[in-house]
This record gives C-alpha cells, sequence and structure tokens, in this order.
C-alpha cells in the first residue's frame, strides 16, 4: 500500500503504482490539510474578494469576472474546453503514474479543493479505471492541461477509459468500477488540469528505465571489452581519483568489479598500450551519464512531491497566482537524459561495429563462423546505427523552443510535454542498442576463446540459456527482443546478485 501524502513519493513508488498495480490509500494527514484549505477556499468564493480561477475565467480571460452562480459551470467548462488532445494514447503506466502525481501534489493542502477528489483518483487507480489520454496537446506551461482535461473528464463522467482490458465511455467505466462521478466546485477543474503530473510520469518511469540501462550498458562494455582484448588499465583506482568525478569513479568501480579475474583482458603491452575510446574511456563517459541521472532523479523527486497549481491557497487567506505550473525544471532534466542516453547508445553502438569489424576485432567476420554463406551480426549493427542516428535528432532539447498561447498572456512554455515524449522514445532505442551489444559481445567471447572473469562468464551462461549461440543465420530479430527482456526484467542482475557481484547506480 503506498500511502499519498504530498511528501514522501519517490520514483521506485510511483513505479509499484503503475507498472505493479499497487494500492494507494490518503494519509489523514493530507486529509485534514485539504479540508483546512477547502475551508480558506470557501472564505474567498463566499467573500467580495477575486480571485484568479475562482471568480475569473482563465489565462487571457481572467479579468472577466465570472458570477457567483456560474462557479461551478466554469469549473466544468474549463475541463470540457481543454480537452482538446490528439494522437495516440498514452501508456497505461504513464496515465497511472499521472494521476498518482496528481493526487500526491492536491494532497499538500495548497489546491483548495475538497479530499474527495483525491479519493476519486485513488478509488480509479485502486479501481483499475484507466482515463484514454492522447499524448499531443500540452506546450509544458499552465501545465499539462490537456492530456489533464481527458483524465479530469473521466472524474465528471465524460470521455473516455480503460476499465478491465476495455475501452469504455468514462461514464460507463466509473460506474462498473462503483466510483461515483464528481460534480466540480470552485477551482477544482483548474486543480485537476494545472500542474505537470504528465511530464513527471515519463520523467519518472524514464529515469528508473534508464538506470537500469546503465547497469546493463555496464555489463554489455565488460564484455565487449573482453571479447575485443581489451586493456584494463583505464579502470585503476588511481586514475579516476586523479580526477574524481562521483560518476566517473563509480563507473570505473563497476568496471573493476565486473572484469575481475578474467584472463582475456590484458594490461599494457610494448605492441599495444592503449584501445580506442570506445574502449578506454567508459568510466568517463558512463560517468558523467551517471552523474547526469542522479540531477534528473532529484530534480523529478522533488517534483512530485511540490505543489503545481496555480493559484495556490495558503491558510491565512491568501490566493497567490504564480508560476509553480511551468515545466522548465522538468523539461530541461529530461532534454538532459535524452542527450546522455543518446550519448550512451551511441558509445554502445560503435563497440557493436567494432566487434562486427574482423579488421578491428581480430574476430571473424560479423561474429560468424561460416561468413560469406551466414551473414551472422552484420544486420544487428545497421538496427544499432538506425536507433543511434534516431536519438541524435530525438536528443534536440525541447527546451530550446517555445511558442506563446492564450493570446500572449502565456507568452513562454517549456514544451517539456514534448521532452518527456521523446525521452521515452530514446529510453526504449538504448534499451534495444544495449540488448544488441549483449548479445553480440556473448559471441564475440565465445568465438575469442579463453577464461573470462566471473560476472562475464556468469552473464553469458545467462544469456545462453535464453539464447542459443548463433551458428547458422536465424532471425535475429526474435533474439534481440529476448535479450530486451531479460533487460526489463533483471534476469542478469538477478544472476550476478545469486553470485553475490553486486551493481548498482
Amino acid at each position: 500500500m503506498i500511502l499519498i501524502d504530498g511528501e514522501g513519493l519517490n520514483i521506485e513508488k510511483v513505479v509499484m503504482v503503475a507498472r505493479g498495480m499497487e494500492k494507494v490509500e490518503l494519509s489523514e494527514d493530507a486529509r485534514e490539510n485539504m479540508e483546512t484549505s477547502h475551508r480558506v477556499l470557501r472564505e474567498i468564493v463566499e467573500s467580495d474578494r477575486v480571485a484568479y480561477g475562482i471568480k475569473t475565467g482563465f489565462g487571457d480571460l481572467q479579468n472577466v469576472i465570472i458570477p457567483a452562480e456560474d462557479v461551478k459551470r466554469l469549473q466544468r467548462n474549463i475541463v470540457l474546453s481543454h480537452a482538446v488532445g490528439m494522437g495516440p494514447y498514452f501508456s497505461t503506466d504513464v496515465v497511472r503514474a499521472s494521476m498518482l502525481i496528481r493526487a500526491n501534489a492536491l494532497a499538500k493542502g495548497y489546491s483548495g479543493i475538497r479530499p474527495v477528489l483525491v479519493d476519486t483518483l485513488v478509488h480509479m487507480l485502486n479501481m483499475g479505471v484507466h482515463p484514454m489520454m492522447p499524448q499531443k496537446g500540452s506546450v509544458g506551461a499552465s501545465g499539462d492541461l490537456a492530456p489533464l482535461a481527458h483524465m479530469a473528464l473521466v472524474m465528471i463522467g465524460r470521455g473516455e477509459a480503460e476499465y478491465r482490458g476495455e475501452v469504455l465511455s468514462g461514464k460507463e467505466a466509473m460506474k462498473m468500477a462503483g466510483i461515483d462521478i464528481l460534480e466540480l466546485e470552485a477551482k477544482e477543474g483548474l486543480a485537476l488540469l494545472n500542474g505537470t503530473p504528465v511530464m513527471n510520469a515519463m520523467a519518472a518511469l524514464a529515469t528508473y528505465d534508464a538506470e537500469n540501462i546503465v547497469i546493463h550498458a555496464h555489463i554489455a562494455a565488460s564484455m565487449s571489452l573482453e571479447a575485443l582484448g581489451g586493456i584494463t588499465a583505464p579502470f585503476d583506482r588511481r586514475v579516476h581519483e586523479a580526477r574524481p568525478h562521483r560518476g566517473q569513479i563509480h563507473s570505473a568501480g563497476i568496471m573493476r568489479t565486473l572484469l575481475e579475474g578474467s584472463e582475456i583482458s590484458k594490461n599494457i603491452s610494448e605492441d599495444r598500450v592503449q584501445d580506442a575510446y570506445t574502449l578506454r574511456c567508459i568510466p568517463p563517459v558512463m560517468g558523467a551519464v551517471i552523474d547526469a541521472l542522479r540531477y534528473v532523479r532529484a530534480t523529478v523527486e522533488t517534483e512530485m512531491n511540490s505543489a503545481t497549481d496555480n493559484p495556490l491557497i495558503f491558510r491565512n487567506g491568501d490566493s497567490i497566482s504564480c508560476g509553480n505550473f511551468h515545466g522548465e525544471p522538468l523539461a530541461l532534466a529530461m532534454d538532459f537524459l535524452k542527450i546522455a542516453l543518446t550519448d550512451l547508445g551511441n558509445m554502445s553502438e560503435r563497440r557493436i561495429a567494432r566487434l562486427v569489424d574482423s579488421h578491428l576485432s581480430g574476430l571473424p567476420p560479423f561474429l560468424t563462423e561460416n561468413h560469406g554463406l551466414n551473414s551472422g551480426f552484420m544486420l544487428t549493427q545497421y538496427l544499432a546505427a538506425a536507433l543511434a542516428s534516431e536519438n541524435k535528432v530525438l536528443a534536440h532539447p525541447s527546451s530550446s523552443d517555445t511558442i506563446p498561447t492564450s493570446a500572449n498572456q502565456e507568452d513562454h512554455v517549456s514544451m517539456g510535454a514534448n521532452a518527456g515524449r521523446h525521452l521515452l522514445q530514446v529510453v526504449e532505442n538504448v534499451e534495444t542498442i544495449i540488448a544488441i551489444e549483449l548479445i553480440a559481445g556473448a559471441q564475440g567471447l565465445e568465438l575469442h576463446g579463453g577464461r573470462p572473469s566471473k560476472a562475464d562468464s556468469i552473464v553469458l551462461s545467462t544469456i545462453r540459456s535464453n539464447i542459443p549461440h548463433l551458428k547458422d543465420d536465424r532471425e535475429m530479430r526474435k533474439d534481440i527482443q529476448k535479450a530486451l527482456e531479460m533487460i526489463k526484467k533483471r534476469e542478469i542482475l538477478d544472476a550476478l546478485e545469486k553470485n553475490s557481484i553486486k551493481i548498482k547506480i
């Protein structure tokens, strides 16, 4: 059971709810904070004060005063009018993560809404009612307005939702799940829409997956280095203490752990004093990626425990119109992660290219004994190259763009939603590149001969329990899919841990 209190959410808990279908509960302290905030809001509504989004229109319509009798209609209208999302729908894990993060932000007690809104989101998560949320439409400031409007539609009995594997009308899905439809009151429509949870959801899930990818990237790099007879001297502890970037030191330590006991990798000799950069520079490059991940994780977890709607309601009665909905912190972090992962994929693709090139590797061409008749791993490098090249386009920073909205009232936006969608694709692409390097490295190790390190021997055995040695050409797509599944399920990491070899970022 994951407790929502506005303070204690982290990436692991998000993943448990988004992918593991963990149940959720609202804490009593959070409920009290929300009730206090709602009482303050009621005082504002019943007074003569003008407050944005409560008694006024939205965006450039801020100066349009809304009569008291239309306050509820105003909140319903914002949901209906803002539900303009288009394109493919977000995956279920992104939808669930978005709902959870929105509930947690509202639970902080700065939004003035009734606790029943968070209760409804909690019931939807626990019963598996998943709004159909189109991916396109958010510019990442005033939050994720369009996709969140599609979430809120279901809460008021409109829109569409997936329930028990079937797409139904929102009203029917809520009825079948036994969840009451809401009639929104003052500020409640705005509070549901005005925030960053969709960007935050994409960032959280991508960060979780990226950390797993970086661990497997080190494993794949170790396999490739041994298959290529690489030199281990560049991983010497003293080298990295002389340039004490935290991530670089950590990466070098991982490589030493993975290569310990190898009888294949070499020390510096007269005929070979250094390797190519993709082998020699693994710690500086992968270490920089680790450092980037640490920054991104901190940003993502700060955001998911933040109040991100507008205006914020304070206990002294102040209603402050602010910009906490602006997605720039997440947009910059996701752009940074896109760039870091793209470079990780670039390095992996180049090691794959070295493995299949007999002029560089000393191994049979394209890692197949009977080459010519067989093409072996030739096209796996083509796939890796195609994905690496696509990443270079996707890695263009979305946050460097902006376009005014709402008649220039909202004249600078983050484009964080675009950054998130592109990041998820980069994650998928790099995961595939690493899967290719793992199976290519396994093939290369067997063709090289000799005794690999304890860790790489375990990795090779684990891979071979799922994917046989490539003797004659076959449909390699299936091998790559199996390797991807092993990465996602962390089967290689489990095998290493069973042998007391633990690798963490």
